[in-house]
This record gives C-alpha cells, sequence and structure tokens, in this order.
C-alpha cells in the first residue's frame, strides 16, 4: 500500500495582539508566526480497512479521536466520500519531537500534514488553499503550518497575509515536560482582567489589524534585522501567564540575562519560553548555562532556527 512521510515544523509567536472579540466567542488576534525546524515526522499510509488508526511514540499523545489528526483523516474521508471509499482507509504514525502542550502548534501541525499527506494518498489534487480552508475547520493554526514561513495572522489566527521569510535566525527554546497552560484559561483571564481595553466596533478592528502590516517588526522582519525584531518582541498573553506560572517568569528572566540574547519572550499561551539569539554558538552556550542553572530532568531545551516553510514531504513509497 502506498505511504508518505512528512515534516511538520512547529511554529512560534513573534507577536500575539488580543485587541478585541468576536461575535463567534473567539478572540480578535493580531499574531506574527514563525516557523521552526523543530519537527515531528508524520508516516500517512493506505490500507485496505475502512477506518483510521493512529500510532505516536509520545505516552501523552492520544490515538483516539481526540487527537487533531485523527480529526483531520475523518475531516477527508467526509469532504471526499468517494477518494475514501476508493482508496480504503488510513494509517497515520507520529514521530514526536516537538514537546507537547507547549504552545508550539505541535498538534496543528501534525493535522496540517495529514491533510497534505491525504490530498497526496488520494491523488485529489487540492492547492495550498483549498488544504489551508479545510485544515481552518480544525483549527486556527494550521492555515498557517500547511504553508509556513513567516506570517501575520489576523481573525481568529486564521486569516493570513506572508511576509518575507526568515532564515537561519538561531533560537533556544525551553519547556517543562510537566507543565501545562490551558489556552482556554489564558484567554478567558485576560478578557477578564484587560476585556476593558478591548476595540468594540468593526472599523476599530480592521483599522488596528492594518495597523500591524506597517509596523516596527514588521519592517524589521522585511529587513531581516534579528536584533530589531527581538526588541520588538510582544506577547499580550505574558500579562497573565507570567504572573500565575513562576517556572515560566523564571525561564524568561533567566534568558534575558544571558550574553547573546537579543531578545526572549513566551510563544502563544505557553509555557514554552524562547530567546533569539546571535548564532548558533551563541545558542549552544546559552543552553548549556541554563541547563546548568536549572539542572531539572523535567526542562526540556532545544537549540532551533527559523525555516522558510511549513510541511514537507520528506519520502513517499
Amino acid at each position: 500500500m502506498r505511504s508518505y512521510t512528512l515534516i511538520a515544523p512547529a511554529k512560534i509567536n513573534l507577536y500575539l495582539e488580543i485587541i478585541g472579540d468576536r461575535p463567534d466567542g473567539y478572540h480578535e488576534l493580531v499574531m506574527i508566526l514563525q516557523s521552526i525546524d523543530l519537527a515531528d515526522k508524520i508516516s500517512v499510509r493506505a490500507i485496505s480497512e475502512q477506518i483510521i488508526r493512529v500510532h505516536c511514540n509520545h505516552p501523552q499523545v492520544p490515538t483516539d479521536k481526540t487527537n487533531l489528526v485523527y480529526r483531520a483523516a475523518e475531516l477527508m474521508t467526509k469532504q471526499f466520500p468517494e477518494a475514501a471509499a476508493k482508496h480504503g482507509g488510513v494509517e497515520i504514525t507520529l514521530e514526536k519531537n516537538i514537546p507537547v502542550a507547549a504552545g508550539l502548534a505541535g498538534g496543528s501541525t501534525n493535522a496540517a500534514a495529514v491533510l497534505v499527506g491525504i490530498d497526496l494518498l488520494w491523488n485529489l489534487g487540492l492547492t495550498q488553499t483549498e488544504i489551508e480552508e479545510l485544515g481552518a475547520i480544525l483549527g486556527s493554526d494550521i492555515p498557517f503550518c500547511v504553508a509556513g514561513g513567516t506570517a501575520i495572522a489576523t481573525g481568529r489566527g486564521e486569516q493570513l497575509a506572508p511576509l518575507p521569510s526568515l532564515d537561519h535566525i538561531y533560537i533556544v527554546l525551553a519547556k517543562y515536560r510537566s507543565l501545562e497552560v490551558s489556552t482556554p484559561w489564558a484567554y478567558k483571564t485576560y478578557r477578564q482582567e484587560f476585556g476593558h481595553t478591548y476595540l468594540k466596533n468593526t472599523e476599530d478592528l480592521a483599522a488596528r489589524a492594518a495597523a500591524v502590516h506597517s509596523g516596527e517588526i514588521v519592517k524589521a522582519i522585511v529587513h531581516k534585522d534579528a536584533t530589531e525584531i527581538a526588541q520588538k518582541l510582544h506577547n499580550d498573553l505574558e500579562r497573565v501567564v507570567l504572573p500565575a506560572y513562576s517556572q515560566v517568569m523564571q525561564l524568561r528572566e533567566l534568558f534575558a540575562t544571558q550574553p547573546g540574547v537579543l531578545g526572549t519572550m513566551m510563544s502563544g499561551s505557553g509555557p514554552s519560553v524562547f530567546a533569539i539569539v546571535e548564532s548558533e554558538a551563541q545558542a549552544q552556550a546559552v543552553k548549556q548555562y541554563i541547563r546548568k542553572a536549572i539542572p531539572d530532568e523535567d526542562l526540556e531545551l532545544f537549540v532551533t532556527r527559523t525555516i522558510t516553510h511549513g510541511i514537507q514531504i520528506a519520502s513517499s513509497i
């Protein structure tokens, strides 16, 4: 039976601003998203049985219908019933390298890879835009994960405008394995504490979203100026997560004191914290220092870098 193996990169937020409420209950956001080369490997294989089967090497990752990759395969089956009937079921194997529940879109990028893999497996011939639209049904981050690179995301995060891609900016990433921050909690708490600052009418929301396109961090991205990008990092959710999670605050403060660190921030709703550094050598030095400063086996540390792409095909059989 045919199979495809795909590489599914993680993403970080370089910018996250909450600007208001949406009629659908979500928040109106303006974000700048960036792919990094820390990635999972996803294999999608055709099987004769008309079922969806999921395997994973990580004990925290479910393999039932609660997993986004299962739901991605299920969505494709419902959207393209003739192709599903013709080609049979799908077996999905996840090799996890991206930390779980980390604010790095691990589940979303896995689902994006499954959408791309099934499109190839069933010879559907979907465009990237069509795959992104399917992804938006499942989750706000999935459309970005399909395309990857660098992009401004607005709406609830699914409306994308590409930016010039950043390549080879080195990053040190830290996340406590056992620490999770609930994304719904983070946004709900932010609304409770700062909802009075939200923009109320549609015109103001649209104007604020448009303003980011010409903002200082976008100018720095256009010029590929890592130092300036690092100075303009911004994440509204830090205002509620950092006071509530001392370990996340400690990591951020520790990164900020290190030579060679240009800037540091929590990614998404956390609990991952990243630092932009001057070079790969500096990244390795910072990683070693953090490891010595916090000799806790629960703390995962990674040296990674920005990349210009999303889902890629590794091999096909």
